[in-house]
Parts: structure tokens; C-alpha cells; sequence
């Protein structure tokens, strides 16, 4: 038989912080202020959150956050006169909220300074993070799965927010190498309700072999990805012919195309994990056009040109979302690659644990980071990326799991970095950011990487 949500965690801290913000809710039928991250994981998780209150019969507003900053969540609070839920961002400043008159909610599965964990709150604020529970927020539970879990506690109905739950995930990386822990629990659930399938395919996406594998960013394969002579002649040399269709492929060619991709990637610095990516999991949902993945990056694609909003709208089957979504996904898939490319020519900056470069892109920066720590840069130093935005910087950091094994802790790092040179910084300890002022960048990347070697053994031994 189906179960539900109060089964799957045993710890107290898990019941309590779902039934304070189940009843917040629900004892305030009014317009609720959805704020969340403008990434992939923030959209999906605002998504499932105003399907859920649309259900209910509430009204809402939705209001996206780009970066790490204390003034514009107060702001926001200041602004709104009515309830809030906060998530995929805020869990740094839960002493914010209090401040409030009117309900808020917190679901956020990023690490938060200071004692008490979990944080002492007020009746009328509910904070609800996996880390409490002894789930972890970097590779088990993330804003959206988190949201999705909420939206279940408040009607089971609500188990077929599934496909927004899963697009964030992917974007935060959860399924590489398979979902583990509560998301595990919950994907398992969907599949035996008949909500989601899941089958394994090869990982590229395009009219013909040679075009997908040219227009491939995750894998990004150095010398092929955004070449697509060089494509073209890679999968002729295998005796396929780039013009056939993805779909007309036999086995045995789809076999030695595999195997032949994984061999590039090893070959380029990736680790086993990401090698195996070349033949993927794609789960899909029962009448849907599109799968998790494709939905995921239409909604980050959304939110990295600035328009998240469109990319929640995808939620309620809006078609002129979905034309507009299509759209912002060429455009970023097209900055990545050449982000990656300018990378991949010129290199990054080098200091003694930390290795970084500047991006003009300001919203594909992070994502061009983590696919090329991922695929090609030096696997034993997590990278910085810098851009400016209106006199301030905006840092992305991404290690790898591996790192993060021997002891890196971007999350701290950036913390206290960012403090130290006047900014705010926080997130994961595999992937954080910083705001920082524009003109102390020197002396960000001089106190990050200090932090950092003190985090790291050295010298790292490769053992992959």
C-alpha cells in the first residue's frame, strides 16, 4: 500500500517543523508571498508551493531573489502585509522573521549559522530544513523535493506536484548517480503511485548524433562540445554517421557511442560518477510532453534570463510559458557553451587551493562553474567565479563531493570570506555564493583560499 510522509523520518524534529507550518497555513486562508531563489530548484520549489495554494483556494504573489543578501529579504518582509513563505533561500537569517507580524514559513535546505540548531522561532514562524533531521540538505533533500513534501503534508492530492519536485533536484544535481536518501523515499513513492517512470537513455539531446553531442554542456566534452566539425568527425571515426537521429541508432552503435564518451570524459579529468552520465535515467510523468529533465532546464532557463516567473507559469500549463521557456533555453544553453569554450581556451586564475575566473554572465556563472569543475578543470581545487552587478560582485564557488569528503566547506568558506571584506555569503558545502563589494575581490579570494587550506590536506591524492 501507498504510504505517507509521516512515515518516512523517524526523528521528532521532522513531525514538529512539518506540523507547525502545516497548521500556519492552514489557519490563515489568506494571500500568500512566495519567495525564492531564481534558480532551477527555487522555481520548481515556488511551482509546487502555489499549485498547493491555488488548491487550497488561497491567493498568492510570487517574488524571486537573485544572490545572498539580508536587506532585500527585511525589505520584502518591510513590504508585505500578509503572510510569507520563504523558500530555497533565507535560512541565514531566521532572527529576520520574527520581526514580522504575520505568519511566515521557511523551507530551505541550505546551512544556517549559529546556535540553537534548529533556530528558537517565534509562534508565528515555522523554519523547516532536512538538516534537522539528520537529512542532508546537499545530496538527499533540496528546496523543491523539500516544498514537494510540505505540499503532501497539506493533502495527498498534492503528490502530483512530483514533476516540479524532480526539476529541481535535477538542477541542484541530486540525481547524478541516482537519488539517495528522502528523495529516494519519495521518487520510489511516485513510481508505485503512477505518477512518474523511469527509464535509461543515452544522455544526448538534438536532430542528429552529431548535433546533440556539439550542443552537449552536461557532459561538456572538451574539444567537441560547441564544435561541430570535430563532433561530426568524432562519431564518423566510430563508423556511425553523424546525420542519423538519436532515436535510429542500433544498440550495438548506441553501445560503442557510450562507451566511447566515457572514455573522453575519463580521459579529460571527470570522475566515475560523471563518466557514467553518459547513459542517463530520464523519469517521466504519465500525459506529460516533456521529462523532469527537460523541465528542469526549461524553468532554470527561465530563471537565468531573468524571468522566473515564466518559468512557475509552467506550472499551471500555460502554453505561452512553455513557447517562452523554449526559447530562454536556447539562449542560455548557447552562454554556457560559450562561457565553457572561453574557459576551456583560456583557463582559469590559479592561488594556492582555490582556482577562479570572471564571467561577463552574470546568471549562467554558477552554472558554468560547476560543469567545468565537473568535466575539465583541475578536480583537486574548487572554483571561484566573479561577475559584477551593480557595484557589487556576485561569487559562485563549486567543489565536487569528493572535496567536500576531505574536508572543503564552501558554505563557511564564503561565510566568512564575504564577512570579513563587508558582504554576505552562504549555501552548501559542495556549492555556496557571496555578494561582496566590487572593489575588495582581492581580498575575498585571498581570505577564501586561507580558508580553504586549512580545509584541504595537502597535497590531495587522486584515488579516483
Amino acid at each position: 500500500m501507498p504510504s505517507g510522509p509521516e512515515s518516512f523520518v523517524a526523528h521528532p524534529q521532522y513531525h514538529q517543523e512539518f506540523t507547525r507550518a502545516r497548521e500556519l497555513l492552514l489557519a490563515t486562508p489568506a494571500r500568500w508571498r512566495v519567495i525564492y531563489h531564481y534558480d532551477g530548484d527555487g522555481i520548481g520549489a515556488a511551482s509546487a508551493l502555489v499549485r498547493a495554494l491555488r488548491r487550497l483556494g488561497y491567493g498568492f504573489q510570487t517574488t524571486a531573489l537573485k544572490g545572498v543578501g539580508r536587506t532585500r529579504i527585511e525589505e520584502l518582509l518591510h513590504a508585505t502585509p500578509g503572510p510569507v513563505i520563504v523558500t530555497d533561500t533565507g535560512a541565514s537569517w531566521p532572527e529576520s522573521y520574527a520581526a514580522h507580524r504575520f505568519p511566515v514559513i521557511v523551507l530551505d535546505h541550505h546551512t544556517y549559522p549559529g546556535d540553537p540548531i534548529p533556530p528558537t522561532c517565534p509562534a508565528h514562524v515555522a523554519f523547516v530544513n532536512p538538516l534537522d533531521w539528520g537529512v542532508d540538505g546537499m545530496n538527499e533533500m533540496c528546496a523543491s523535493t523539500l516544498s514537494w513534501l510540505f505540499t503532501i503534508f497539506l493533502d495527498p492530492k498534492n503528490w502530483d506536484n512530483v514533476p516540479w519536485a524532480l526539476s529541481g533536484a535535477i538542477h541542484d544535481r541530486q540525481h547524478v548517480g541516482g537519488f539517495r536518501g528522502l528523495n529516494e523515499t519519495l521518487v520510489r513513492e511516485a513510481i508505485h503511485r503512477q505518477l512518474l517512470t523511469e527509464r535509461k537513455e543515452l544522455v544526448l539531446r538534438g536532430s542528429t548524433v552529431a548535433v546533440g553531442l556539439a550542443a552537449s554542456i552536461d557532459p561538456y566534452f572538451v574539444g567537441l562540445s560547441g564544435r561541430s566539425e570535430a563532433a561530426s568527425e568524432f562519431v564518423r571515426r566510430l563508423g556511425i554517421s553523424p546525420d542519423r537521429t538519436l532515436d535510429a541508432l542500433e544498440t550495438t552503435e548506441r553501445e560503442r557511442l557510450a562507451a566511447a564518451l566515457a572514455a573522453r570524459l575519463a580521459q579529460q579529468g571527470a570522475r566515475p560518477e560523471f563518466c557514467e552520465r553518459v547513459m542517463t535515467e530520464r523519469w517521466s510523468f504519465p500525459g506529460e510532453t516533456v521529462d523532469a529533465e527537460e523541465l528542469s532546464q526549461l524553468q532554470n532557463a527561465a530563471g537565468r534570463a531573468e524571468q522566473p516567473g515564466v518559468g512557475v507559469e509552467l506550472a499551471f500549463g500555460d502554453p505561452e510559458a512553455g513557447r517562452r521557456c523554449r526559447g530562454f533555453w536556447e539562449t542560455w544553453q548557447s552562454g554556457v557553451l560559450r562561457g565553457l569554450r572561453r574557459l576551456e581556451d583560456e583557463g582559469p586564475h590559479q592561488l594556492s587551493a582555490i582556482q577562479w575566473f570572471q564571467s561577463p554572465e552574470l546568471t549562467l556563472a554558477g552554472t558554468q562553474a560547476g560543469l567545468a569543475i565537473t568535466y575539465f578543470l583541475d578536480p583537486f581545487k574548487p572554483v571561484f567565479v566573479l561577475s559584477r552587478s551593480e557595484g557589487s560582485t556576485m561569487v559562485s564557488s563549486r567543489g565536487t563531493t569528493w572535496l567536500v569528503g576531505r574536508g572543503l566547506d564552501l558554505a563557511s568558506a564564503c561565510r566568512e570570506a564575504a564577512t570579513k571584506v563587508g558582504g554576505e555569503g552562504g549555501g552548501h558545502r559542495v556549492a555556496s555564493g557571496a555578494t561582496i563589494p566590487a572593489d575588495r575581490e582581492e581580498e575575498f579570494l585571498q581570505e577564501a583560499d586561507r580558508i580553504i587550506v586549512k580545509q584541504l590536506p595537502a597535497p590531495l591524492e587522486n584515488t579516483r
